[in-house]
């Protein structure tokens, strides 16, 4: 079984970016159609007023140079190039004559022309390298050009700015819209993510829309149901230990003082030793892990104190291979508890076939680097593990596969403890057999 750390949500799975990408959408495909429309139903409109008025141009500019006293033509063009935007240039036949516009409105306009000027009219959107709307007239037997300013052409083009400012307001309006859907969720989230981490998060807003309202009420509502079960929890978790405990310390004593041979008594002490262990495995699972109790922990040093502790017991011989330090953000404790736990369990499981004592294997290393810095830490026992199907039952409440990893007193909630506290600690647990034999627990966390 495996806790995966939190990883950054992609643009596509958030709520604001799809209710963003909805309205952009929506937005882009309405305002393309409008100006589709716009242009559809402008277009013959638009083609025939600036068909008039090419002609006219040409007609009017023809009529002047025709009928202009020679002396006076210069100054006459000199006047519609400052004024008009009008240049008129003799046609050559090494004129470099580019293609018209291909638009339809180019198209509708260039034919409406032709229809007054004469089939024998050119049109050019380029003339010996200078741009422009170039239509070609006749005065007598002479051919000339006259050039027209695109800007005179293109009626629609001054919408397009428009249409860019309205898209860019409909942009904004979009991700408003969807910051004022998505704040609320967004609060839910933290505060739903802190009561996780077993922080107590502060009252969310009861404001805004009633759907809004209802949510943030019923949550708020549940936060002090929590924060209640807890305070009576802790309570009883107290009376448990008192009410339980001090009847197994009165029978402890009496054991001790009863007269009793050596393998009864010891039978005893050992029956009352279980039943008190049991009892704090129940404590420490029911007991929760505060957020607000995590520091700044040295997982090399509490990792070398549990391999100092386990290497007190007769039947254990601890390998460990620890840096220098690896730190991480947890609570200290319940970090110690883990560990103990897991060195436990294959103390009790994981004997070594074929001899007397419990190998166990305690590694750590920190890899990766910046945000991606993680600390591994590796129990290991060279016992003979647990079949393939059985290790995910491995970190459920009251589980023990005696059968596979050999008889043992307790109440199976060791394992069970380890995944409850690494859970708190946002870590990922992996379990799996050892090449070899053994089980292998894989505890990854945060370093800092």
């Amino acid at each position: 079984m495996k806790f995966r750390l939190p990883r950054p949500a992609s643009l596509t799975s958030g709520l604001f970016w799809r209710t963003f990408l909805l309205l952009s959408v929506l937005t882009t495909l309405s305002m393309s159609a409008w100006f589709g429309m716009i242009n559809y139903v402008q277009r013959e409109p638009l083609a025939q007023q600036t068909a008039a008025q090419v002609v006219s141009v040409v007609t009017i500019t023809r009529a002047a140079l025709t009928h202009s006293a020679t002396d006076l033509r210069r100054e006459l063009l000199f006047e519609l190039v400052s004024n008009e935007g009008i240049r008129v240039f003799t046609m050559e036949d090494d004129d470099e004559v580019a293609a018209p516009p291909s638009s339809g409105l180019m198209a509708d306009i260039q034919t409406l022309v032709r229809a007054k000027l004469g089939a024998d009219t050119r049109f050019s959107s380029e003339v010996n390298g200078v741009p422009g709307y170039w239509v070609s007239f006749k005065i007598a037997d002479d051919r000339y050009w006259l050039m027209l300013e695109r800007e005179r052409l293109q009626g629609p083009v001054e919408w397009l700015g428009w249409a860019g400012m309205v898209a860019l307001v409909s942009l904004l309006g979009a991700a408003l819209i969807s910051s004022l859907i998505n704040l609320p969720l967004k609060r839910l989230t933290a505060a739903a993510r802190e009561i996780a981490q077993g922080r107590h998060p502060e009252p969310l807003p009861e404001l805004g829309p009633q759907e809004v309202r209802q949510a943030n009420r019923s949550f708020n509502q549940m936060v002090d149901d929590l924060r209640q079960v807890e305070s009576d929890r802790a309570v009883i978790l107290a009376g448990i230990s008192h009410d339980l405990r001090t009847p197994l310390a009165r029978m402890q004593l009496e054991v001790e003082m009863a007269n009793l041979s050596q393998e009864a008594r010891e039978g005893m002490q050992s029956d009352i030793a279980q039943m008190d262990a049991i009892i704090a495995q129940f404590l420490d699972y029911a007991k929760p892990t505060e957020a607000s109790s995590f520091i700044n922990v040295d997982m090399a040093a509490l990792l070398a104190d549990c391999a100092h502790e386990a290497g007190r017991h007769a039947d254990v011989k601890v390998t460990a291979e620890l840096p220098e330090q690896a730190h991480v953000l947890g609570n200290a404790t319940d970090l110690k508890r883990v560990i103990g736990n897991l060195v436990e369990n294959a103390r009790r499981y994981g004997k070594t076939p074929d001899a007397d004592v419990t190998e166990i294997d305690i590694k750590c290393s920190v890899r990766g680097m910046h945000t991606a810095k993680r600390v591994v830490v590796e129990v290991q026992d060279h016992g003979v593990g647990v079949p393939e199907g059985q290790i995910a039952q491995l970190l459920k409440p009251f589980t023990r596969l005696d059968t596979a990893r050999g008889q043992a007193n307790g109440a199976g909630l060791g394992l069970a403890i380890v995944d409850r506290v690494l859970a708190r600690h946002e870590a990922e647990l992996e379990v799996a057999n050892r090449e070899g034999g053994g089980l292998k627990f894989t505890i990854t966390l945060r370093a800092l």
